[in-house]
C-alpha cells in the first residue's frame, strides 16, 4: 500500500494520471452533446437532461462500488461514520453541481459557461487555502492560476470581445455549480484522509445519480433506450466519471489541492481537441486562440507545481 501511496506521490505519475483524467472529462464534452442528439433531449429540456445525467452517474457509482469491492475481496460500503461524508460529497458534487449546470446552462452561452468554470480552480485554491487551511496560498500558486485563466479565456474568445452580462439563473447558477464543484474537491480532500476515496466516490456518485435522476423524472423529463448506440454510449459517460473522478479523489488525497486542481484547466483543451475529433469541429481546435491556450495552461501548471527543491513547503 505504501509503494502505491508513493507512485501517486510521484511528479511524473501525477501529471500523467491528472492529464488522463482531464482527457476523460474532456472528452464527455462530445459525448454529452452526442448523446442529447441520440436521445433526442433539447437544449432547454432541463428535466430530460437532469435525468440523463442521474443515470449516468448512478451507474458510475454502481462501477465504482462493484470494482472497488472485487479488488478488495469484500462488499464495500459506508460505515456508520462515513455515512454522512458521502452524503455531503454527493450533494456538492453531483446533486448541487449538476442541478444548477444545467438549469444555468440553458439560460446563458457555452462560452460564458465556460469561462465561469474556468474559475474553479480560483475557488478551489482559496477554499483549501483559507477556509480549510489545508496549504499555503503562496504568490507562485496564485500566479500560475492566473496563467491557467488566461488560457481558458483565450480558448473561448470569439474575437477580442466578452459580453459580460450576468443573470441569476443563468450566469449566476453557472456560479453556483461551479462553487460546489470546488467545494467537492476540497472536501474529498479532508474526507479521504479517513476513508477509502474509491468507496466515498462511488457511493456518492450512485446516491447523487438517484437524486438527480428522481429530481429530472418529477421535472418531467423522460429519455429513451433506442438501440445499442444509447447503451453504448450511457456506459462510456458512466466509465468517464466513475474512473476519472476516482482517480481524481485518490490524487487529491497524496497531494496538496493546488497542484491537482490547476490540471482542471485543460480540461476544455482536451474538449475542443476531442470534439475536432468526434463532432467534425475542426476549425476551432486548429486555431491560434487553441495553440495559445495550450502554452498559457502548460505554464501555469508548470508554475503552480514547480518547486525549487522537495523540502519547499507547499
Amino acid at each position: 500500500m505504501e509503494k502505491k501511496n508513493n507512485i501517486l506521490k510521484k511528479p511524473v505519475f501525477v501529471c500523467l494520471l491528472s492529464l488522463f483524467c482531464c482527457m476523460l472529462w474532456g472528452s464527455a464534452f462530445p459525448a454529452v452533446k452526442k448523446g442529447f442528439h441520440l436521445f433526442e433531449i433539447a437544449s432547454d429540456n432541463t428535466g430530460s437532461q437532469l435525468l440523463f445525467a442521474g443515470i449516468r452517474f448512478a451507474i458510475a457509482g454502481m462501477m465504482v462500488i462493484i470494482i472497488t469491492s472485487l479488488i478488495s475481496k469484500k462488499f464495500l460500503y459506508p460505515k456508520k461514520k462515513s455515512i454522512g461524508k458521502v452524503i455531503i460529497i454527493s450533494l456538492f458534487q453531483t446533486v448541487i453541481q449538476y442541478f444548477f449546470y444545467y438549469i444555468g446552462l440553458a439560460r446563458t452561452s457555452g462560452v460564458k459557461a465556460s469561462v465561469i468554470i474556468g474559475t474553479s480552480v480560483f475557488i478551489t485554491l482559496i477554499l483549501s487555502a483559507v477556509v480549510f487551511k489545508l496549504e499555503n496560498l503562496t504568490a507562485k500558486k496564485i500566479i500560475g492560476c492566473i496563467i491557467g485563466f488566461i488560457g481558458v479565456m483565450i480558448i473561448n474568445m470569439n474575437g477580442f470581445s466578452y459580453d459580460f452580462s450576468f443573470t441569476l439563473m443563468g450566469e449566476g447558477f453557472i456560479l453556483i455549480s461551479t462553487v460546489a464543484s470546488a467545494f467537492s474537491s476540497v472536501i474529498m480532500k479532508k474526507f479521504s484522509k479517513d476513508d477509502n476515496p474509491m468507496m466515498l466516490s462511488g457511493w456518492q456518485f450512485f446516491i447523487g445519480g438517484i437524486i438527480l435522476a428522481i429530481m429530472g423524472f418529477s421535472l418531467g423529463g423522460r429519455i429513451t433506450f433506442s438501440g445499442a448506440s444509447t447503451i453504448i454510449l450511457m456506459i462510456y459517460l458512466a466509465f468517464i466519471s466513475a474512473a476519472a473522478y476516482t482517480l481524481w479523489s485518490m490524487l487529491l488525497k497524496h497531494n496538496p489541492v493546488s497542484e491537482i486542481s490547476v490540471y482542471g484547466f485543460t480540461k476544455q483543451i482536451f474538449g475542443v481537441l476531442l470534439s475536432a475529433v468526434f463532432l467534425g469541429e475542426v476549425a476551432e481546435a486548429m486555431s491560434i486562440n487553441s495553440l495559445l491556450s495550450l502554452i498559457l495552461v502548460c505554464t501555469g501548471i508548470f508554475v503552480v507545481n514547480y518547486r525549487k527543491d522537495k523540502s519547499e513547503n507547499k
